[in-house]
């Protein structure tokens, strides 16, 4: 039983481009940690992620490149995700990117009726008031993202991370 996760870019016209990154994730690990591959294969790896604790509430997660050197961080803020998820990401040298769903109405029902956890989210992290990056969860029988980075110097490493690890543990 694994999450299966697929990372692909997007052409200028669109259209899914080739993946850039492949991951599996264990489900019911004792410490969280996803590594994300260059392919199926699982030959190469590209970056990843690992939980600093074994079981931890507001959990943080070293995000690692492929010589595994860290390159950020992200954690969840367990109070302030009680109503609505909120999440921190931190880069070295930047100050604290905080994403939380958007639509106050759709996270009160996701949490509280268990059968519409399945509703889309969209989460926009921002740095001082402007949005860095968005993930939104599309409509449709497989979990589909849409990752939006509007910050040219925030690592894209990073950002994936982030998105993979909003899918894996957002229900936790």
């Amino acid at each position: 039983m694994v999450n299966q996760y697929e990372v692909h870019a997007v052409g200028p016209d669109g259209q899914e481009a080739g993946v850039l990154a492949f991951a599996q994730q264990k489900r019911l690990a004792f410490k969280e940690q996803v590594t994300l591959y260059t392919d199926d294969t699982k030959q190469v790896p590209v970056l990843g992620f690992k939980a600093r604790q074994v079981i931890d509430l507001g959990a943080t997660y070293d995000v690692f490149d492929a010589a595994g050197t860290g390159i950020g961080l992200f954690r969840k803020k367990f109070g302030a995700s009680l109503l609505r998820s909120t999440w921190v990401v931190e880069q070295p040298g930047w100050p604290e990117i905080v994403g939380q769903e958007r639509n106050f109405f759709v996270a009160l029902l996701r949490r509280f009726i268990d059968y519409l956890s399945w509703l889309p989210y969209h989460f926009d992290f921002e740095i001082d008031g402007r949005v860095a990056f968005s993930v939104e969860r599309k409509w449709g029988l497989r979990d589909t993202y849409n990752v939006t980075i509007n910050e040219p110097n925030l690592d894209r490493r990073l950002v994936v991370a982030m998105a993979v690890g909003l899918d894996a543990l957002q229900s936790r």
